[in-house]
């Protein structure tokens, strides 16, 4: 790779130094372990976009209706699409994604229950993969759900918040689908119990 001159590097790259060294102050905790989230690119690279597979879908081939409403979560090409009961609301939100494929689910399930500022305690799973995380953390910004959580009908799932936005747009969950804390405000303000849930 050809060195670039500090002089000639742009804004971006400069902005993502400089965050990077300051994210560390206020990273939260949990996020500062090791093996939770894709490694970093260089940013000098050049990083090819691929906008074609961040783009507005219809409900149709995926659902039979839209009652209490639709999540669909895209895990390719990490995004979540909600739709409202009558389709007059229709979002798509950026994603995280499970770390790997085995701690992928896919199919259908539903929202279960609505938490604003959601507590935390690791699975049995992740204690074994990481005994050295604390075995509950309360609601604030060390809480790796962020503000918000929808709970799924599946032990353990969830689309929640999340206060590392670096995770977004990248493989660095256990299993549950991250979104910007913004964004699941937005979303939680939406769906309800019984919205219906697909990951694919």
């Amino acid at each position: 790779m050809r060195k670039i001159p500090e002089a000639q590097l742009g804004r971006r790259a400069f902005l993502g130094g400089t965050i990077a060294a300051a994210s560390g102050l206020a990273t939260p905790a949990l996020a500062q372990f090791a093996n939770t989230t894709q490694g970093e690119r260089d940013l000098t690279e050049v990083v090819k976009r691929n906008t074609s597979s961040f783009r507005a879908l219809n409900w149709q081939p995926y659902f039979s209706n839209t009652r209490n409403g639709a999540i669909l979560v895209d895990i390719s090409s990490r995004c979540l699409h909600y739709w409202s009961e009558d389709q007059s609301i229709y979002r798509l939100f950026p994603t995280s994604v499970p770390l790997t494929e085995d701690l992928t689910r896919r199919g259908r399930t539903s929202v279960i229950r609505k938490v604003e500022g959601p507590s935390w305690a690791p699975t049995p799973a992740m204690i074994k993969r990481n005994p050295e995380w604390p075995p509950f953390v309360g609601p604030g910004p060390d809480n790796p759900l962020g503000t918000h959580a929808l709970y799924l009908s599946w032990k353990y799932y969830r689309i929640h918040g999340t206060h590392d936005t670096r995770k977004i747009g990248r493989q660095s969950s256990n299993g549950c689908i991250g979104l910007y804390n913004r964004n699941i405000a937005e979303l939680f303000s939406y769906a309800k119990n019984g919205t219906q849930v697909l990951l694919i």
